[in-house]
């Protein structure tokens, strides 16, 4: 453990941290390792939970909906939600040092979206719940000559089952509890294996600290992905609001159908930045490699294709290689680390496999391309490859590290045609004259872009990707309504 981990974490590395089922903190039997990915050292034991244990959580989530008054107590929600925004600042520092430990995160990204950002959003969440319109009049109508008064109505969903990746556990895990909370659902929250605490932790002080009641909120941890499927089955389930890959995307869209649950999906992407021919190009390929290497490039919307002009292409790789080597990699304890390490051997194996397949499609590596020389940890070092197509699989594929693939376009046109040709469509970045950057925007078939540098990041802005990158928004009021469901009513007049 770190030695300014404090009161909240303190007696978890012997007996493991709890789960969190119907208001109250269960330390189970079976429990597993987490691993500081900087040093392969164990920071502690979490919670394995069974299969008995998530029926007890679903149906502990379903009594709270189906006979508190959670759903329509909207004062008790906003207070419940101020009231863990002002927890988590409190044990800020803990919780920094925590996602430092267990995610790899670098420390400054707790200062954002490691940290601080989603809980602020917690408080920005409260205030939409309480100045939103949940009943719109629609006036009186006579449909088939029967006067009517007619209503709009917007209520909770019912039960939903969260599953959350590793790669921002704070972020994701509050971007799912936060509008689904405020919006008076009751909700089973399943944590990624590789982050259990970061979600333990949050489960404790719901527990301690805040006047949540009982089943409102539960957190079951567990090693066995097979969790997760049997929450999307789950016909107690309303809801599923995935985040992950693809992939298990899919498997959960097609658990989900069985039931026709309602699915909120946020998944992979292999986002572009666009640097036009009129871009200031040392600052925007130093911009991509910052971007494309931040957390070690473990970030759905992470840009990790660099689209060049093809005659300034060889310039354009000389100052990213020189910018990601200079940025290299190092302890996620320190604040000016960009690059800390990949969460997990597994996670590492698999990058190596994708720099191995780049090497034998054609590419070659401007820089990196290797494990540096440390003795311990989850290392990969930041990587620029070139001399591929835009068909390599390298190039197409989403491989969640450090890496980033370069490529020359011919203009405008063709510059969107390479951003387009992707079975993703979640992020994207231009860089050129602010009106040919904004109409290059536009023309991306992506939820999100950044143009010279903007950040579309925060609680306001919908977050959300098109085509294979997932189905509705998270964040915002669009992420708030997705827990929602519309009844309309009419009264004869």
């Amino acid at each position: 453990m770190s030695t300014t981990s404090g009161r909240l974490l303190n007696d978890w590395t012997v007996r493991g941290s709890p789960l969190l089922i119907d208001g109250e903190l269960i330390t189970c039997d079976e429990r597993f390792e987490t691993i500081d990915p900087a040093t392969e050292e164990p920071i502690g034991r979490a919670a394995d939970a069974t299969p008995a244990q998530l029926d007890r959580a679903i149906a502990a989530a379903r009594r709270a909906f189906d006979e508190s008054g959670w759903a329509t107590d909207l004062a008790l929600r906003v207070r419940c939600l101020r009231r863990l925004r002002e927890s988590l600042v409190r044990h800020g520092d803990e919780l920094r040092d925590l996602t430092v430990r267990e995610a790899g995160a670098p420390r400054f990204l707790t200062h954002g979206p490691q940290f601080d950002d989603p809980v602020a959003a917690l408080g920005w969440f409260a205030d939409v719940a309480e100045s939103y319109a949940w009943t719109r009049d629609l006036g009186r109508a006579a449909p088939m000559g029967m006067p009517s008064d007619r209503h709009v109505l917007r209520e909770p969903v019912g039960v939903v089952a969260a599953i959350t990746p590793w790669n921002f556990p704070h972020q994701i895990n509050l971007a799912k509890l936060g509008p689904a909370l405020a919006a008076g659902n009751t909700v089973v929250l399943k944590p990624a294996p590789d982050t259990p605490w970061c979600a333990a932790a949050l489960g404790r002080l719901i527990a301690e600290e805040t006047d949540i009641p009982p089943g409102v909120v539960n957190i079951v941890t567990g090693s066995d992905h097979g969790l997760g499927a049997r929450l999307a089955a789950d016909p107690r389930v309303d809801l599923i609001s995935f985040t992950g890959s693809t992939a298990t995307g899919r498997e959960v869209m097609r658990a989900a159908a069985t039931t026709l649950k309602k699915v909120f999906l946020e998944l992979g992407g292999k986002s572009a930045c666009v640097v036009l021919d009129d871009a200031d190009l040392a600052g925007a390929c130093s911009y991509a490699a910052f971007a494309g290497i931040t957390h070690a490039g473990q970030g759905c919307a992470i840009t990790s294709r660099l689209l060049v002009p093809r005659a300034r292409h060889d310039e354009a790789v000389e100052i990213t290689a020189r910018a990601l080597a200079r940025l290299g990699c190092g302890d996620p304890s320190d604040e000016r680390t960009v690059c800390g390490p990949v969460v997990s051997a597994r996670q590492r194996d698999r990058i190596e496999g994708y720099l191995k397949l780049a090497a034998e499609e054609g590419g070659s590596f401007a820089t990196g391309g290797h494990r540096p020389d440390r003795d311990r940890g989850f290392w990969i070092e930041p990587t620029l490859i070139t001399g591929l197509s835009g068909t390599a699989r390298a190039a197409r594929e989403e491989i969640f590290g450090p890496v980033l693939v370069i490529l020359p376009h011919d203009g405008d046109d063709d510059a969107v045609r390479l951003a387009n040709d992707s079975p993703y469509g979640l992020s994207g970045a231009v860089h050129g004259d602010p009106e040919r950057a904004r109409a290059v925007a536009r023309r991306l078939r992506t939820g999100t872009v950044s143009v010279n540098g903007g950040v579309w990041y925060g609680a306001d802005v919908p977050f959300g990707g098109y085509k294979q990158s997932g189905i509705g928004r998270e964040m915002g009021v669009a992420g708030f309504e997705e827990y929602l469901e519309t009844k309309a009513i009419a009264e004869g007049a």
